[in-house]
Order: structure tokens, then C-alpha cells, then sequence
């Protein structure tokens, strides 16, 4: 098989993508050939039979070279794949899926979001299948949809015994933004210290150049709630990196809301730290107990103190299900063996 990926990013560093890498890494093992097309190019290290082409945000192009270096792209690789993988920008579906329909190329998308729009049921129309991992998702509704395993490289996401866990700490990590609610978790942590419970936090992530006021009002939210002494902010890190993070923290926060299904989640319990979620999806698939109110500070408050009083022994039975949990259902080799029996089905 002959693949051509599009894709936001690769780049082996990046914060929020850089999990992509592996993704293409293990698909270009069974693939005879794969050509990966992003939007922005990092450094990358992947096999000889993958070949990355760049639409150019690194260096600054226009959305009209955007659009040019698409279609160039799209025409001079046609010899070089069978089939089209869009991650995430349904954008490229819309853009190259009526010349694929005329080639005979077969359009897979992935798509996680709950917004519903005119743009998504185009992209959907278009493309031969969707995938998603959240039953929550807007594209969860088709019959061309499956949905999917998350994908961790669980060999690599595990807990390390060369890193000590801090006591009573809790992690929220990810981009700083709006849709992420850290501003949520930031309610949550003034409750906890008004009734004397005994925590420290880290806000660990970059806002995107619109949120950089959003990312100042947070801190001084924590200001405001006289904080400092109890959650320290710190820059993203890459997603290798991260695996640090969700060992030295006892508890992972995550307040997306359902819908999308944001990786970090199973990376952390992957990692050995509790998490705490709003996602839907989740229900009836880990403990209730982890699954807090969508939008409700007061009850991601609850779970926290609920969660900070277990013993160490309660603690670690919750740590081994969730990780069983995604080894069992969201493993990377999993994943990939779905995409690829989907593909060959197409």
C-alpha cells in the first residue's frame, strides 16, 4: 500500500503533535511507500520510505502558497499513493477530495470535534471513511465511521522508577487555552485551599499568540486567590518530555470537554498518575469517581479532595487499572493495526 498522509505538524519536538511521529513511524512499517504532507516541518528522524513535504508555516508562507504547494503536492505525488489519510483539518478533504474521487484515491479522515458544521458534513460526504475515538464526536454519527483506539506507545509511556512522585501534586498539561479550561481547574484549586486540603500544582503549557491575554488572566487568577505559594506555571515541553511530568505528579487534570479526546489523558495513565476528566466518552469505561461534572469547578473540587485522601494502596489499584486500560484498548500497535485493515478495506 501507498499512502499519502496530511497532517498539521511533523516534528519529533513539538509540545502537542510531536506524538504524530510515531504514528507515521509505525504505518510507514507496513507501507510500501508513505508521503507526508504538513502544514509546518520540524525536525524529524523516520524510515527511508517516507517522504515529508512542508506547505511552509515554518518559514512564514501566505495561505496562497499554502493552497499552491497543496495542489502541486497533491499532483506531482500521484504516482506515490493509492490511498489519502487527513488527520484532523478536514480543510484538505474539502480542498483535494473531488480530485481523488476523479483519480480513484480512497479518502480516509480523522476527525474529533463536537462542533457540528457545513464544512464537517462536506469533509464526511467526501471521504470513503471516518475515524474518531469519542463517541461524543460530530462524526460519530455516520455508518462510515469507526471508531478508534487512541494510540499510545505504551512501551514508551510507562511509569520510571528513576523519578520520585511528588506528594499531593496535581498536573494540568496541555495548551493554554479557553476550550482546555485551565481557568476551571484554577476554581477548583481555590476551593481546595479554602478547606485546608494539602496540594501543589503545576500549569504546564504555551498559549497560541490570540490566548496570550487568556494566559495572563490565569495567573492572575492565581494571584487573586493568593496561590502563588501552592501552583507554579511552566512552558510546554515536547511530547517525549512529557512522560516526566505525568510520573513526578500524582494526579493528572484534563477539563476538554466531551467531544474530542485529547491524548494526554491516556498518556498520563499510561504513565501511573490518576486522571480526572469531564469526557463523557469515559463513563462506564474507568471509574465514575474519575469523571467529574462538565463546566463544574465544585465538583472537579470533590473528586481532587476525594481522590488526595485515598491511601497508597487504594491509589495504586486505580493506577494498574488505568493503565490495563489502555494497553488493552488504546496501544499504539492496536491502533495501527486498524488503520491499516480499514485502508485495505477501502
Amino acid at each position: 500500500m501507498k499512502l499519502l498522509i496530511f497532517t498539521q505538524k511533523v516534528d519529533i519536538n513539538d509540545p502537542i503533535l510531536g506524538f504524530f511521529h510515531r504514528w507515521i513511524e509505525e504505518l510507514a512499517k507496513h507501507c510500501e511507500k508513505v508521503t507526508v504532507v504538513a502544514l509546518g516541518v520540524g525536525e524529524y528522524s523516520l524510515p527511508t520510505n517516507v517522504k515529508v513535504l512542508s506547505l511552509g508555516k515554518e518559514s512564514g508562507a501566505s495561505k496562497i502558497k499554502y493552497l499552491t504547494r497543496f495542489y502541486r503536492y497533491v499532483w506531482q505525488e500521484r504516482k506515490n499513493y493509492d490511498s489519502v489519510f487527513v488527520h484532523m483539518n478536514q480543510e484538505y478533504v474539502i480542498l483535494g477530495g473531488l480530485i481523488w474521487k476523479i483519480w480513484g484515491k480512497k479518502i480516509a479522515m480523522w476527525r474529533n470535534h463536537s462542533k457540528v458544521s457545513i464544512p464537517g458534513y462536506i469533509a464526511v460526504f467526501l471521504s470513503d471513511k471516518v475515524f474518531c475515538t469519542s463517541g461524543e464526536s460530530f462524526t460519530a454519527r455516520f455508518k462510515k465511521t469507526t471508531l478508534m483506539p487512541v494510540g499510545i506507545d505504551t512501551l514508551f509511556f510507562k511509569k520510571r522508577e528513576d523519578i520520585i512522585e511528588k506528594p499531593n501534586s496535581l498536573l494540568f498539561l496541555g495548551r493554554i487555552s479557553p476550550m482546555k479550561k485551565p481557568g476551571l481547574f484554577i476554581e477548583a484549586l481555590n476551593l481546595l485551599n479554602k478547606e485546608r486540603v494539602d496540594f501543589t500544582a503545576s500549569v504546564v503549557g504555551d498559549p497560541l499568540l490570540k490566548d496570550a491575554d487568556y494566559y495572563q488572566e490565569l495567573k492572575g487568577l492565581v494571584k487573586k486567590y493568593d496561590l502563588e505559594n501552592k501552583v507554579v506555571f511552566e512552558k510546554g515541553v515536547n511530547n517525549k518530555k512529557t512522560i516526566e511530568y505525568y510520573n513526578r505528579y500524582g494526579i493528572y487534570v484534563n477539563a476538554t470537554p466531551s467531544g474530542s479526546m485529547d491524548k494526554t489523558i491516556f498518556e498520563a495513565m499510561s504513565c501511573g498518575s490518576i486522571v480526572i476528566v469531564s469526557n463523557k466518552s469515559l463513563i462506564g469505561k474507568i471509574d465514575n469517581n474519575l469523571i467529574f461534572e462538565e463546566n463544574s469547578h465544585r465538583d472537579l473540587a470533590k473528586k481532587l479532595a476525594a481522590m488526595l485522601s485515598l491511601s497508597v494502596s487504594e491509589k495504586e489499584d486505580i493506577i494498574e487499572k488505568l493503565r490495563n486500560f489502555v494497553i488493552q484498548n488504546h496501544g499504539l500497535d492496536f491502533l495501527v493495526e486498524k488503520l491499516l485493515v480499514s485502508f485495505q478495506s477501502l
